[in-house]
């Protein structure tokens, strides 16, 4: 990986680079970036790994390196700006009302207005011990302030990047702390990110982050979602609301009037569209109120007027302003209804939330466009080749699928190096007491490690960016290691929940190995209905998702060693327990999106419509990124060993999508025989 990512730079061409847990992909990535000429940029999804990068890996790169370079070899996190403590904000702190809170009793403020008395107690509290660290802090980081505050608290106190005036009109521009961070950006070797604000930087014109030679993105799979969540728009009554009270003190009495009348009239058009996808144009109801708001909002602008070098407050005019500019511009984009947006109407009657949404249909070419030029892109993650191949991730980052062409000499060179025979798994021979592969006839997976997929080594695309692709394969032995069972002799899942057939298997697999087990499950009632069987049939402990924190659910699953965890999506990717507290993972089904996931719905269509198949191109890839994420769950160390289980026998049965998703997945031994699996989960229990 390191060798074609040095061959990539030179050659001025994009890789994308499958490296699996256990490779050390953050070191194969770093250390070649430490030679290229100017400032290197890391994006990541999440901030365990950012964090990850800047507490541990850098910094032991930094001393590695250091008498060898002759220099330390510098690197900065640039987040953006609502993660840092705004002084100005912070300063008219409290003359801001609370926000989306549930209020104790009203207490009148000394200025006219109510607080309500049990929250403005603990704001209070908060923001003074604010104000503390803000004496203290050198950062202004939401992550360095221990013990934190809640999201209501830091609103009050931070500043999204649409707000600021900048640091030329601030009057604390020349202490900011977000202008210091994109200041110590500025001069770092490697700077790293996050897929939000790279997001970000390239919808704004590529201004954010340092201009730069090389681009990591690492956990590479969710960028394109993460660029479609920075190109959404929403528009709720309760952001009219606010907005209008924001800028009420701003504006002539009849604008201020006019926002409220078209908050208004959102509320009744939003009771009464029903939840999901608009496919037919706006309703005549929520036309009318987006029509409503555009007039309102850029009658408001017109009355706030342009912000002078000797206005008394640039920062809360600047504040109104970018609001009401984004409730305008986002209202025109409903009414023009282009192909290339997606809208929705979004309902949860538990909490009463209603919002109306606007998404692109497709960010493809905006990463096309954006993301490649004038740089080279590492895209690397555990799931990149789908079903064996390259070619899909390439697509939704904006690379057409290429022809074939040799691989590089490095990446020929580290293929073999890394190759090696698959083996059955020894697990699952001593279980059933014989060769699996003989006894059932069911041959192990026939990717063996360091396999690149044929005639997929990447190339030039027709987009005429060049780019290659390399499976750097995985330290694990897959084989040897764990077991994929799939459930083949159960009926085909149906309606939401676990059924009985599913639950009585979930039950013998978990009862064979003591616990030790993790649930993931499609939906929060299949995980209920689980965790109530396990618990009634059963005395092991039962962990469910929503019970208590995460974070110390996943501690009492890793310190508890015949406990279970059961949960949803946010468990398929966020869990690492190595070692034997989790030696089972059961997959209830496949992770297909919802038919009333509205962007899953909508590009599926597109493609029907094209004359393709929508399920093939959309939901399936979708569906093999979750469930690789899912089955990485079980193996995180060499010495791991257990099985996973799917209780949905399609991985199996369907003849067209079945094999492309075990494709997917690393090389387990893999059985359909519920016999061999429990005897190999007995064992594992006695051992």
């Amino acid at each position: 990986m390191t060798a074609a990512i040095e061959e990539c730079v030179a050659a001025r061409e994009h890789l994308l680079v499958q490296a699996g847990t256990g490779t050390g992909k953050s070191l194969a990535y770093l250390a070649p970036a430490l030679t290229v000429d100017g400032t290197v940029v890391v994006s990541t999804a999440t901030l365990a790994l950012q964090s990850q990068l800047i507490e541990h890996d850098l910094p032991r790169l930094a001393d590695a390196v250091e008498p060898v370079l002759g220099r330390r070899p510098t690197f900065a996190v640039l987040k953006g700006r609502h993660h840092y403590l705004c002084l100005a904000r912070l300063e008219n702190s409290s003359e801001d009302e609370p926000e989306d809170t549930l209020f104790d009793a009203p207490v009148q403020r000394p200025g006219g207005g109510t607080r309500w008395l049990g929250e403005a107690g603990r704001l209070g509290k908060q923001i003074q011990r604010l104000r503390d660290w803000a004496l203290d802090t050198d950062t202004g980081d939401r992550d360095e302030l221990d013990p934190g505050v809640d999201d209501q608290a830091w609103r009050l106190v931070s500043m999204p990047a649409r707000e600021c005036v900048g640091a030329n009109r601030c009057p604390y521009g020349q202490e900011c702390f977000a202008e210091a961070s994109r200041a110590r950006a500025r001069e770092a070797d490697i700077v790293v990110t996050n897929h939000s604000l790279l997001a970000v930087d390239m919808l704004a014109g590529r201004h954010i982050v340092p201009p730069h030679r090389l681009l990591v993105v690492d956990e590479a799979h969710e960028l394109a979602d993460r660029v479609s969540s920075a190109a959404q728009a929403e528009l709720t009554p309760e952001l009219i609301d606010r907005s209008a009270r924001r800028a009420r003190p701003l504006l002539r009495p009849e604008a201020a009037e006019a926002l409220t009348a078209s908050g208004d009239a959102l509320a009744v058009g939003l009771a009464e569209a029903p939840a999901g996808r608009i496919t037919d144009g706006l309703p005549a109801p929520l036309r009318e109120a987006c029509t409503l708001l555009d007039a309102a909002t850029r009658a408001a602008l017109d009355s706030i007027g342009d912000i002078k070098a000797d206005d008394p407050d640039p920062v809360r005019k600047q504040q109104a302003k970018a609001v009401l500019d984004e409730l305008s511009t986002t209202a025109q984009r409903l009414l023009e209804e282009a192909e290339h947006d997606v809208a929705w109407v979004e309902r949860n009657d538990t909490s009463g939330r209603r919002a109306l949404v606007v998404a692109p249909l497709s960010v493809a070419g905006t990463l096309a466009t954006h993301l490649f030029d004038e740089r080279t892109v590492v895209a690397t993650s555990a799931t990149l080749a789908l079903g064996g191949r390259f070619d899909t991730v390439a697509r939704a980052l904006g690379l057409d699928a290429p022809p074939p062409t040799p691989p590089t000499p490095a990446a020929a060179a580290l293929a073999d190096a890394t190759r090696r025979p698959t083996r059955a798994g020894d697990l699952a021979t001593r279980a059933a007491g014989t060769d699996p592969t003989r006894s059932t006839g069911e041959a192990p997976a026939t990717r063996a490690t360091g396999d690149r997929p044929a005639g997929d080594e990447g190339g030039l695309a027709d987009s005429g960016l060049g780019w290659r692709s390399l499976d750097v394969g995985s330290p694990f032995d897959y084989p040897r290691q764990g077991i994929l069972y799939v459930a083949a002799h159960l009926p085909r899942p149906g309606v939401s929940g676990l059924p009985d057939a599913a639950g009585a298997e979930l039950l013998k697999l978990v009862t064979a190995l003591g616990g030790r087990t993790l649930g993931l499950f499609s939906s929060r009632r299949a995980a209920q209905q689980a965790a109530e069987l396990v618990r009634d049939r059963t005395d092991l402990p039962v962990l469910l998702q929503g019970e208590e924190s995460l974070p110390l659910l996943v501690r009492r699953f890793r310190e508890e060693r015949s406990s279970c965890l059961f949960g949803v999506m946010s468990l398929w990717q966020g869990v690492d327990v190595p070692g034997d507290s989790c030696q089972l993972v059961v997959i209830d089904r496949l992770p297909f999106p919802r038919p009333d996931e509205p962007l899953a719905a909508a590009r599926a269509a597109a493609v029907d419509a094209q004359g393709g198949s929508g399920f093939a191109a959309v939901s399936v890839p979708i569906a093999a990124v979750r469930l690789a994420q899912g089955v990485g769950r079980l193996i995180r160390a060499t010495g791991d060993r257990g099985v996973v289980a799917v209780l949905d026998s399609r991985l199996e049965t369907a003849r067209g999508y079945g094999p492309f998703l075990r494709r997917s997945l690393p090389p387990f031994w893999y059985t359909t025989r519920p016999e061999v699996v429990q005897g190999a989960l007995t064992r594992l229990a006695t051992e």
